[in-house]
């Protein structure tokens, strides 16, 4: 009985006597059944976290702040890879459901229908993020795509530019952010826009092949200097690599913003101007909202919008 008081409350267990199982424990290798208790509570202390990659630093902050703050809970985390594929996480999320969590965090609001049916019929607790979406499957932590795309065109219209390019990966919220970019200059009047798109993880070849192709198309005189927008900080510094080889001026002959404000954005030469999102405070608030419902006392708020910020560096004017 003392062995089981400490493995399952330890704060209730004198720490003398703690100090002699955890002797016992280590001499004879013994690991706690989780599975038994877990049919004897119907609870399995494991939370499912679903990402798209994991060399992203913006979803790996958030996932060490999950991480964290749901072991100080006693749970277990998780993780697994969708690579930005919706049938890839259904798949996965099959599995997951047959582990039987107790709750589970999903990044994104695009799913299959089938996996929504089987989130929903499951009534297992689940916190989406990195998006809003007004029919979210149960609780929800991210920013708009669409603003943040509106906000970066309104931003660099207001700085002067008037000629642009766009770099961007066929993920799905990174195209939301892309169309939401050229419509809101095509609203302001600016309708010649150079895009390109490229499938998989994005990466800097992709910005150094992207930017060689955009001089190309260029036209040999123009008024003032193009800015390329890249959906992603590491496609930005594949463009300033690129440029830095051709000996182009940043942000005299060429503008560079990117997305996702990485650890190296404000080290490339010059700084890179992006967006910045807090994935730490995403995977905060999402544990905290799962925490919350999962000791029972519902969730108070079913939807945070965390929002985004411009980061104004030295890569445009």
């Amino acid at each position: 009985m003392t062995v089981s008081r400490y493995l399952n409350q330890p704060e209730t267990v004198r720490e003398p006597t703690r100090l002699k199982v955890r002797r016992a424990i280590e001499q004879t290798g013994y690991v706690h059944n989780r599975l038994a208790g877990a049919l004897k509570s119907s609870r399995t202390r494991l939370v499912a976290v679903v990402v798209p990659m994991v060399t992203n630093p913006i979803f790996s902050d958030a996932f060490q702040a999950i991480n964290e703050r749901l072991a100080k809970a006693g749970y277990q985390v998780l993780l697994g890879v969708s690579g930005y594929q919706s049938e890839q996480e259904q798949e996965l999320l099959e599995v997951i459901l047959s582990r039987r969590p107790d709750g589970i965090i999903l990044t994104g609001t695009l799913h299959t229908t089938t996996s929504r049916n089987r989130l929903r019929a499951a009534g297992v607790p689940v916190v989406e993020t990195w998006d809003l979406s007004a029919e979210p499957i149960d609780m929800l932590v991210g920013f708009s795509h669409e603003q943040a795309g509106r906000d970066v065109a309104r931003h660099l219209l207001g700085r002067g530019y008037r000629h642009f390019a766009l770099f961007a990966v066929d993920d799905p919220r990174g195209l939301r952010r892309a169309d939401s970019f050229c419509k809101t200059l095509a609203e302001e009047g600016v309708t010649a826009l150079h895009r390109s798109t490229w499938q998989g993880l994005p990466s800097l070849a992709q910005g150094r092949e992207g930017l060689s192709a955009l001089l190309r198309a260029l036209p040999s005189e123009q008024d003032g200097p193009c800015v390329v927008v890249c959906t992603s900080d590491t496609i930005a510094q594949g463009v300033l690599t690129e440029a830095a080889a051709r000996g182009i001026r940043v942000p005299e002959q060429l503008a560079v913003m990117g997305f996702g404000d990485m650890a190296f954005a404000a080290h490339t030469f010059p700084a890179l101007s992006t967006v910045r999102i807090d994935g730490t405070l995403m995977g905060q608030t999402a544990a905290a909202m799962l925490l919350q419902r999962l000791q029972g006392e519902g969730a108070l708020v079913k939807t945070v919008d965390i929002g985004f910020d411009l980061v104004k560096r030295e890569s445009t004017v």
